[in-house]
């Protein structure tokens, strides 16, 4: 009867987060873990029949998830560690990916979704880079999916990216702890946000018919960040090509830099600024050099 069976009560949030993470070793190690709390990973390795390595990787997206119990003390998270860097992950040999990809319908099924979104077969480094992807970060296969979908959608089409390239963005993603669909999808729309902002504010300074290049895009995206909206930027804008005669962004870079340490940041802020000066100038008090005059004897960027 119902009365009699033993029941295993977790919490709702909990659940709907094992759920949402799309990762079976996960939820079996997480139901292990609750029915067998004082089992340690090798425990459980030989109990749900699946290797340690396989076992120490759920348990770290279960850290992650917060949902770890027992190995570890939760990490507070101005202390975490962010993973090694990729020249640090483990040496894959050619038996390990033969018999993973064999043994495991998973990491196969991924293989084919890679070569399908790139248009080529992997090469012997792609795979081992994409098993390190699968492995070493730890992300869910549906995330890992999401990931290439959203790394080949950020190239020029028929120029998909480097498997390199897939593996630094999972680094991102690893590091922020993106182990769930809904919170791929939160990245990715705000990443869409970002990068139409930035096209935006480019646009701001008469880049209109190409992406901003590396360094472009570092000085545009730093004022975004100050706070300034394109209107304040084509003001600075305006000011570097009426003082040097072109764009010269580090000119324009100054000009910001002044207004943001200044509290500066609306042209009603700059114009009653420029009006105390004027002022200050009729009354015969010298006002000090304004950040235009300063930096326009330095050598033009």
């Amino acid at each position: 009867m119902q009365g009699d069976r033993e029941t295993l009560h977790v919490s709702s949030p909990e659940a709907d987060q094992i759920i949402s993470a799309h990762d079976g070793d996960v939820a079996l190690l997480w139901l292990y873990r609750l029915r067998r709390p004082e089992g340690d990973l090798e425990d459980a390795a030989r109990a749900l029949c699946r290797t340690l390595k396989e076992m120490e990787a759920a348990f770290e997206k279960l850290r992650r998830m917060g949902l770890a119990r027992g190995e570890e003390k939760p990490v507070q998270p101005e202390k975490q560690q962010k993973l090694p860097p990729a020249d640090e992950r483990p040496e894959y040999t050619a038996k390990d990916l033969a018999v993973r990809s064999r043994e495991d319908p998973r990491f196969a099924g991924l293989v084919t979704e890679a070569q399908r979104k790139l248009g080529r077969t992997l090469s012997s480094s792609d795979l081992k880079t994409l098993f390190g992807i699968y492995d070493n970060l730890a992300l869910p296969t549906e995330v890992i999916m999401m990931l290439l979908n959203y790394c080949v959608s950020l190239r020029p089409k028929g120029n998909p990216p480097s498997m390199r390239q897939i593996e630094k963005e999972g680094y991102v993603w690893a590091n922020r702890e993106i182990l769930t669909i809904e919170q791929a999808e939160e990245y990715i729309a705000g990443s869409e946000r970002r990068r139409e902002r930035l096209a935006q504010t480019a646009r701001a300074v008469g880049i209109t018919d190409r992406a901003p290049g590396t360094t472009e895009a570092k000085f545009l995206t730093e004022w975004i960040d100050m706070g300034f909206d394109d209107e304040m930027i084509e003001l600075a804008y305006d000011k570097t090509l009426t003082n040097t005669g072109g764009l010269k962004w580090g000119y324009m870079n100054g000009i910001l830099k002044s207004w943001h340490e200044k509290g500066l940041h609306t042209p009603q802020d700059v114009r009653e600024k420029d009006a105390r000066r004027t002022r200050g100038k009729a009354g015969g008090v010298k006002a000090p050099k304004d950040i235009e005059t300063l930096i326009a004897g330095l050598d033009k960027i």
